[in-house]
């Protein structure tokens, strides 16, 4: 093999990684299988995408070794090596957010807009379940929570929020966490908290932020 070969061999591989990452909604796919195992057709309704293009998103992501699946009963899995997956969309998000002022734009647009008041680092989240000044609160779907939660959260999927509110106490502070820095569960859970008197926040990252800080992770029910 010559030099050219060896070169040309080499960066074709690295290139199915970047064409794996080509589609906004093959991005979205694993950034929702950084909180847990997923079937097909989760997948197809979080992400509004057809069945049918869903699993050739999923193939595609295969095929560059991002995702793999397994077999329970009629259902297939899939799922990706949370470690290296979650360390590689968190600097590719923030090399986005780095050179694209677009990102931030968009974000602003959205999600500052709506919410004025400064997010709670991962880091006060912390401190504030070890000195129990604060109720902290899962709100994404309670699949994701079983599969790994901040020790500590309580378990209220936004859609079951309204209903639970009245479990949660006025008297502290009510801090939410979802699936990451983009994740809008937490901005409609606090947004309906303050319409009902409670002092909420959203925290500025999730699960998979998290767990790459080296934060204990528990799974299971509450």
């Amino acid at each position: 093999m010559s030099h050219r070969e060896f070169k040309d061999a080499l960066y074709a591989q690295f290139a199915r990684i970047g064409h794996a990452l080509s589609s906004p909604k093959r991005i979205e796919i694993l950034e929702l299988l950084g909180q847990g195992p997923k079937t097909v057709e989760s997948l197809a309704e979080s992400i509004a995408t057809p069945l049918k293009n869903t699993s050739a998103h999923l193939r595609v992501l295969r095929q560059a070794r991002l995702v793999e699946s397994r077999k329970e009963g009629t259902h297939v899995y899939y799922r990706h090596a949370r470690g290296p997956v979650d360390l590689f969309l968190r600097a590719f998000q923030g090399l986005g957010r780095e050179r694209l002022a677009e990102v931030e734009q968009v974000t602003n647009q959205f999600l500052h807009s709506q919410d004025d008041l400064q997010p709670v680092t991962l880091t006060e989240l912390r401190r504030r379940l070890r000195d129990g000044s604060a109720t902290v609160i899962d709100v994404r779907p309670r699949s994701e929570y079983e599969s790994g939660h901040v020790p500590g959260a309580l378990s209220i999927p936004v859609d079951e929020l309204k209903r639970r509110m009245k479990d949660l106490p006025k008297s502290r502070e009510v801090l939410a966490y979802c699936r990451g820095p983009y994740c809008v569960f937490s901005l409609d859970a606090v947004k309906a908290l303050r319409k009902h008197g409670y002092r909420a926040r959203r925290t500025d990252d999730g699960l998979p932020g998290w767990r790459l800080a080296g934060m204990p992770v528990a799974t299971g029910s509450e």
